[in-house]
């Protein structure tokens, strides 16, 4: 049997216009998939984030009513970085994020109102790569994310967004998980590399809380290093790698 570590990326698909970001905290993205995202909007597609928490208890020192206000900033300034002008958040408490039906809701909500072709989310899964623990927060989200891209199109599931003007949407056509153990498609990091470290550095609170090395010299040594990992199985170009679930 192969090794399905070694074998290829394939190219992430490029027929479609508009993606939605679905994860659990500020930073999720920055960590997993920003220089995809800029590249994708140099193209100009359209891509909006769905954050389910504001990040509020991600900050030791810092009170939840202090630290969800100033991680919201610091998200809405990181996604400009990138091109996104579309911030919104769910307001499900960071930490003790459920999965259930009224994730599922408010995310198929998400998927109604912004109409994606392409959802994105982060690792659902127990652990990274079998390495380290996941948070239950991820691990909620990303699957709440992957089941309400079918819940969306679905008009007898939650049929109170109908009444409330959300008409179904059965467009999505694929879900792409980043932060994958068991990636299927990749995207060259080249073009937005420079770009995603300084959209991670917006997060400059969570970061100098996070670590003592110096902000700059943390985020370019981690997305540098991830990106050069994933394009050793994309051609040797650096790159960001997606788990893809075709619909």
């Amino acid at each position: 049997m192969s090794d399905p570590t070694i074998m290829p990326l394939q190219p992430m698909p490029e027929d479609w216009h508009r993606a939605l970001a679905v994860v659990a905290h500020p930073d999720d993205l920055e960590y997993g998939c920003s220089a995809a995202i800029a590249a994708w909007t140099d193209a100009g597609r359209e891509i909006a984030y769905v954050l389910a928490s504001r990040g509020e208890a991600g900050i030791d020192t810092l009170e939840p009513a202090e630290c969800g206000p100033l991680r919201e900033r610091e998200q809405r300034a990181s996604a400009a970085v990138v091109g996104v002008s579309v911030v919104e958040f769910l307001d499900h408490r960071d930490g003790v994020i459920e999965y259930g039906t009224a994730l599922r809701r408010d995310i198929a909500a998400a998927i109604r109102r912004h109409r994606p072709e392409l959802v994105i989310t982060l690792n659902h899964r127990d652990t990274w790569g079998g390495v380290a623990w996941n948070t239950p927060d991820h691990v909620a989200v990303g699957r709440a994310t992957l089941d309400a891209a079918a819940d969306a199109g679905n008009r007898w599931i939650f049929p109170e967004l109908t009444e409330q003007g959300l008409e179904p949407w059965n467009g999505v056509r694929w879900v792409a998980v980043a932060g994958s153990s068991t990636p299927t498609h990749a995207v060259d990091a080249t073009p937005g590399l420079e770009r995603a470290v300084r959209s991670l550095l917006e997060h400059r609170t969570y970061i100098e809380a996070l670590t003592d090395q110096d902000p700059e010299h943390y985020v370019r040594e981690f997305l540098t290093a991830h990106a050069e990992e994933t394009g050793q199985r994309f051609g040797g170009k650096p790159a960001v790698s997606f788990e893809l679930f075709a619909r």
